[in-house]
């Protein structure tokens, strides 16, 4: 059973950075596109940066410019680099598979930016 553990969250400044980090417990990043996905209070799930395979990245509109996805398969483990974070960034971060499965879910690292 493949575990996802998502870090990295905390509080910061309007225009600050973060970098989360999630960590496999199998090798299912080579196999597998991975997205960042986020949940707002009151809002639905969204997915906002993905990578490929072979490590072609896409993004939200409202991330891209400020966000970067990458990963290391020999670490298995995915990153998202955040930027120029703004209040609506605020989310509890996870992190899956592309479509997502729900049995992948984990317990997701929360952000917080204040203005």
């Amino acid at each position: 059973q493949v575990q996802l553990v998502e870090s990295g969250g905390g509080l910061v400044q309007a225009g600050g950075s973060l970098r989360l980090s999630c960590t496999a417990s199998g090798s299912i990043f080579s196999k597998n596109a991975m997205g960042w996905y986020r949940r707002a209070p009151g809002k639905q799930r969204e997915v906002v940066a993905t990578i490929t395979t072979s490590g072609s990245t896409g993004y939200a509109d409202s991330v891209k410019g400020r966000f970067t996805i990458s990963k290391d398969n020999a670490k298995n483990t995915v990153y998202l680099q955040m930027s120029s974070l703004k209040p609506e960034d605020t989310a509890v971060y996870y992190c899956n598979t592309l479509p997502y499965y729900n049995n992948y879910w984990g317990q997701g690292t929360q952000v917080t930016v204040s203005s």
